[in-house]
Order: structure tokens, then C-alpha cells, then sequence
């Protein structure tokens, strides 16, 4: 196995990184004998840096949600994953070529304020649509469509609407129209987001199970919603990243984050869904985590429309929705 002194790897801060550096880390140093430098940003961040060290990478793992991850396979920054045993992941984890896997899936779906819906005798949300009434005027936040859970947003009514990836148009109208009104923010910032329902200013959104999961793990009255129509999913993925001289363990990395005591760490710790069939979810989470048959009953959305597509939207986004 080729080794060298120092593994860097690029993935997500906050709670993923506070695991990450606590809980996966330090065994697999322990174990490989290298030195893991965790570089801490968002998937755009990540894609970003990969793009800008084109041809001189410094970068050996790059954890990315789903959407970014096609975009770094399509412009050649992800190897083939050595040693990848697919035997016990599932389908929807596996990328073309073996070239990223998917080490956790997210539902994206609504959640909402259980106290405030209660004390106005309010029904719990059941429908993309609810983000439409009227009564939560001022009260819905939603992330921009340079985040996922936004871009899924736009997509959803669009297929709700007869469009689908290949024909956006519904969904803006949608947006525009019949949600725009209600919304009291399109919030990137996770802790920003929090800070809004914390503080009453908003009762309903769009956000992932495991977001929604670590807001309800500390008391907060928050709830998550698969909505009738579907919730969707978001893949966390990981790659071994294409460049000359590339060490193996960067694949051995990638491949820890699929063994099932640290699948079981992250669907305990951090709400994600395992991808790995045995690995058992304690029964209190069930309701809010992506496992066994919701995984299946899913929408997975088509990336390579929408990578094609993307910039063009989030002009039009900036132009007529966040206005």
C-alpha cells in the first residue's frame, strides 16, 4: 500500500466535522499510521477547491453531497475506489465506475415547530404544498437554491406541477407565485436557520432529516415531515481524489466511512441513514431517519440535468425568487 505522512481530506463542518475529528479520525491514523488534516467547508467550498488545484491537488478525499459529487466525477477529480465492497450497500449508495459511494443518505422534506402548530390547533404538515397556505405568511424559511434543499425544493414543484428536471418551468412558477409570499428567509447557514426557529420568527420549512434530528436532539420541539408527495434524496458521498502519485489509503478512507461501527456513529450521532444493510438504527430515531423501504419509496433526483441546468436557475433564482 503507498503510503505518505499526511491525508488530507475536504468535507463538512460543524456537528459532521466535531464527529468526524472525535470518533472516525483518530482510529484510522492509529491504524494506517498517517495524519489526517481535515479541511472544513461546504460541498461548493470543496468542489471549489478541487477546481481550483486542478492538475496540483493537495486534496486526497473529498466528502461532497451528491449533486457536487457528479459534477467532481464529470470534470475528473474522483479515482475509482479501491477495494469497495458493495455487497452489503444499497443500490442508491453506488456511483458509475466506483468512483464515489455514498456514506450516508438524507431525507429532504419539511419540518416544523410541534409546540406552535399545537397551540394554534394547527394540523402537523403533510404536503409540499403546506409551504403555499396562506397562514404561515412571513413564517417559512427555505435554503437558497445554491443549497440542495432549496434546488429540491424548485424541482419538486416542478414535478408536482407536470414539469420535471428537464422542464424547470412549473417550479419557478410555483415559487414565484404561490410560495415567495410566505417566505420569511432562503437561510444557507444551518445555525442561522436554527437561530430562526429558536426564536419564533419561523414555524415551517425545508431542511434534512438528520438537520432536523440534531435540532430535536437538543430539546427543541422540531419535527420532520416525509411529505405525501415524496421526500428526496440527498446522498452524503465520498471519493478518493484522482491525482498523480495518489496514496491508497485515500480509497481506505473512504472505505472506513462505510464500516458498520462508524455508519451506526453517524446514524446515532449525526442522523444520517445508514447505507449499509446491517446496520441496525435504534428504534427511537426510525421516525425521523431514511431506512430500509422509505429509502426505496424516495425521489432521487436527475443530476446530470440538473449540473447542466444549475447555473442558469440560479441566475434566474437571484433575478425572480430572491428578489
Amino acid at each position: 500500500m503507498a503510503q505518505q505522512s499526511t491525508l488530507y481530506v475536504a468535507g463538512y463542518g460543524g456537528t459532521f466535522e466535531q464527529i468526524m475529528r472525535s470518533k472516525v479520525i483518530p482510529a484510522f491514523e492509529q491504524e494506517h499510521g498517517v495524519k489526517i488534516e481535515y479541511v472544513a467547508g461546504n460541498s461548493t467550498d470543496s468542489l471549489a477547491k478541487l477546481q481550483a488545484q486542478k492538475g496540483n491537488q493537495q486534496i486526497d478525499v473529498a466528502i461532497l453531497d451528491d449533486g457536487p459529487m457528479y459534477q467532481a466525477i464529470e470534470l475528473g477529480f474522483c479515482a475509482p475506489i479501491e477495494g469497495l465492497d458493495k455487497a452489503n450497500l444499497f443500490e442508491q449508495a453506488l456511483y458509475p465506475e466506483d468512483k464515489a459511494v455514498a456514506t450516508g443518505i438524507v431525507a429532504t422534506g419539511l419540518f416544523y415547530n410541534t409546540e406552535y402548530f399545537e397551540k394554534q390547533g394547527w394540523e402537523p404538515p403533510t404536503s409540499w404544498n403546506d409551504l403555499k397556505d396562506p397562514k404561515y405568511k412571513g413564517m417559512v424559511v427555505i435554503p437558497p437554491i445554491n443549497n440542495t434543499y432549496g434546488l429540491y425544493t424548485l424541482v419538486q414543484f416542478a414535478r408536482m406541477n407536470g414539469g420535471s428536471e428537464k422542464d424547470i418551468e412549473p417550479g419557478f412558477a410555483t415559487m414565484i407565485d404561490e410560495v415567495n409570499d410566505n417566505v420569511l428567509a432562503y437561510e444557507p447557514s444551518p445555525g442561522k436557520m436554527t437561530e430562526l426557529f429558536q426564536s419564533g420568527q419561523a414555524v415551517l420549512g425545508v431542511w434534512g432529516s438528520s438537520r432536523v434530528q440534531a435540532l430535536a436532539d437538543t430539546g427543541f420541539p422540531a419535527a420532520f415531515v416525509y411529505p405525501e408527495e415524496g421526500a428526496v434524496t440527498l446522498l452524503a458521498s465520498a471519493c478518493p481524489v484522482a491525482k498523480e502519485g495518489a496514496s491508497s489509503l485515500a480509497s481506505a478512507f473512504v472505505n472506513a466511512l462505510l464500516d458498520p461501527e462508524v455508519q451506526s456513529t453517524m446514524a446515532v450521532e449525526y442522523g444520517y441513514g445508514p447505507v449499509h444493510r446491517q446496520v441496525e438504527v435504534p428504534e427511537a430515531m426510525r421516525a425521523t431517519m431514511p431506512t430500509g423501504e422509505r429509502i426505496a419509496e424516495m425521489y432521487n433526483s436527475d443530476w446530470v440535468t440538473i449540473n447542466q441546468n444549475r447555473e442558469d436557475w440560479t441566475k434566474r433564482w437571484n433575478r425572480e425568487v430572491e428578489r
